[in-house]
This record gives structure tokens, sequence and C-alpha cells, in this order.
């Protein structure tokens, strides 16, 4: 069998991808060239019934500004009404953004016509940001999925333009690296969580 890529480039790239965290960012701005091509690599995930649920809203430079305001905003209102509100959470969810080069909310849109289980739509949307993380660490960029916050308040969804059977399913925070910053990762061996059933 002829391979058609470099496969030790690409075993490799799967290994060493991993989730880099804002602190860990320098602050220098990502090409959008980069976010344009994690997002092209994201729209070539597998999804049943080409639904292509995923929706993405990037935000950068003035935008993270927005973002802050209005994860801030929302945390704020939702936590007053149920008497949970605590001031430093809310300065978090405002600054948070800040620290990132982009933030790129994830979405998904349920395609009704077609009644595909949202678990499948989830786990299409899962992996078009599998494809993102390793185009990113591809490209020397860093990048984390977060889920908290205001990712499961309805009113963030419906600000977000997303109905009511859509989930938001997190924010992609990305950024560059500090120098030399790329940690080991560990997993314990396949072997342990897989049978061969050969007849």
């Amino acid at each position: 069998m002829k391979k058609r890529f470099n496969t030790d480039e690409i075993n490799e790239l799967i290994a060493t991808r991993r989730s880099i965290y804002p602190a860990q960012y320098t602050g220098e701005k990502v090409d959008d060239e980069i976010i344009d091509q994690m997002l092209e690599n994201a729209n070539w995930a597998p999804n049943h019934k080409h639904t292509e649920p995923w929706r993405f809203i990037v935000f950068t430079e003035a935008g993270l500004n927005e973002l802050g305001k209005f994860q801030a905003d929302i945390y704020k209102k939702v936590s007053t009404e149920k008497g949970e509100f605590d001031e430093a959470k809310m300065e978090t969810l405002r600054n948070k953004p800040l620290s990132a080069s982009h933030v790129i909310a994830i979405g998904m849109k349920r395609d009704e016509k077609k009644s595909v289980p949202v678990e499948e739509e989830i786990a299409a949307v899962a992996a078009a940001v599998q494809n993102m993380q390793l185009t990113a660490s591809a490209y020397g960029v860093g990048c984390y999925w977060g889920s908290g916050g205001i990712t499961y308040m309805e009113e963030a969804k419906e600000a977000l333009a997303l109905d009511k059977d859509d989930k938001l399913l997190g924010w992609l925070y990305v950024g560059v690296p500090k120098e030399g910053f790329w940690p080991a990762g560990k997993r314990s061996s396949i072997n342990d969580k897989v049978n061969w059933v050969k007849g």
C-alpha cells in the first residue's frame, strides 16, 4: 500500500497536540490566515448526513473586549437571579478573553429535518474542533477548549443566535505560546483499552 502523506509527521502531530492555556500565551497576535485555515480544516470534519452542525464566532482585537463584557453581563444577570453572584468570578470572565489572540465560540446547530441524533451532532462538532487543534499545533500555535463560565447558560446561547435545540459547547482560546513552552503529554497504553476479535 502506497502512503499518501508523511505518516511519521502526522503521528507526531497527533501525539504532541496539547492544550495550551491563556496563562502560557505571549500576548502576540496569531495571524488571521492561520485562524482561517483552522476553520477551513474544521469544515472537513466527519458528520452524519452532511449536516455540518458546527457554528463558530471568532472574537479578536476589540472583539475580545466585547466578549469579556458579554460574558460578565450574562454571568451577573443569571447569578444575581439565583443569588450566587461573585464579583471576582465576574471580573475573571470579563478579563480572560484579553489573554488570548483569538477566542472562538463553539456552537452546535441542529438540523431537525435530517433527524440525526444530538449525540452524533455533538461528536461532529468535537471532531471539527480537533481539526482546529491539530492545525494550530502544526503551526506552533497554542489553543485550549474551555467550557466553563457562561457556556451552559441559555441566555448565552440565545445571544449567540443559537436556537432552543442548539448548543453552545464552549470556547477555543488561541494564542502564541511562550518561548520553549510545549508540555509533554502522557497516556496509558492503548493496549489497556482495546480488545481484538479475529474469529
